[in-house]
């Protein structure tokens, strides 16, 4: 995978969380480089972390695999877009909680890299170099989500949908190339 490539599923991963960031800035009252930090930092790791569990777990099953492995990646890549994409357009909107306690971050984090873990086994497939690629979506979705916060501080959630279809759809794109280039090169 190339280094455009990643970034372009970084940024497609990290929508989600950068959208729940935008809620959380809007939530705080006072925002301060301290909470986007910590927003970022709890997305950040989590979109690092899902990966890396995916990747450990498709490795084990590579071997059995590998005919479809393109297909595995289509599809994940496609269900994740189209869910991202859906849960945009119907409208609900997570609750606006100002807290940043482990008890309301912990659910939130991983709610929004489940989508990572799946990649993560598409990783696998693709015979990623695993260490460099989770940390760059580590940080990317850190980076992302940290300005987040101050989006939604400063624009309220309307960017927050167009945000979550951006990543859908960039999801889906990759889904499709990673098909293509397999299928053309057969």
């Amino acid at each position: 995978m190339r280094l455009w490539e990643l970034f372009i599923l970084a940024v497609g991963l990290s929508m989600d969380a950068f959208a729940v960031s935008i809620c959380k800035g809007l939530s705080l009252g006072e925002i301060n480089v301290k909470s986007a930090v910590k927003v970022g930092a709890w997305f950040g790791g989590f979109q690092a972390l899902m990966p890396l569990v995916g990747f450990l777990l498709g490795v084990r099953f590579k071997d059995y695999i590998t005919a479809i492995d393109h297909w595995i990646a289509f599809v994940l890549l496609g269900l994740i877009g189209i869910n991202m994409i859906k849960e945009a357009i119907s409208g609900d909107e997570e609750s606006l909680d100002a807290s940043l306690s482990l008890k309301k971050m912990l659910p939130l984090a991983v709610a929004t890299s489940i989508d990572a873990l799946a990649v993560g086994v598409t990783f696998a497939f693709l015979s990623v170099n695993i260490l460099p690629a989770v940390s760059f979506i580590g940080i990317t979705t850190f980076v992302l989500s940290g300005l987040g916060v101050y989006v939604g501080h400063i624009f309220g959630v309307k960017y927050k949908k167009s945000a979550e279809i951006s990543g859908g759809v960039i999801l889906i794109v990759l889904g499709i190339k990673i098909l293509l280039e397999h299928i053309l090169v057969l």
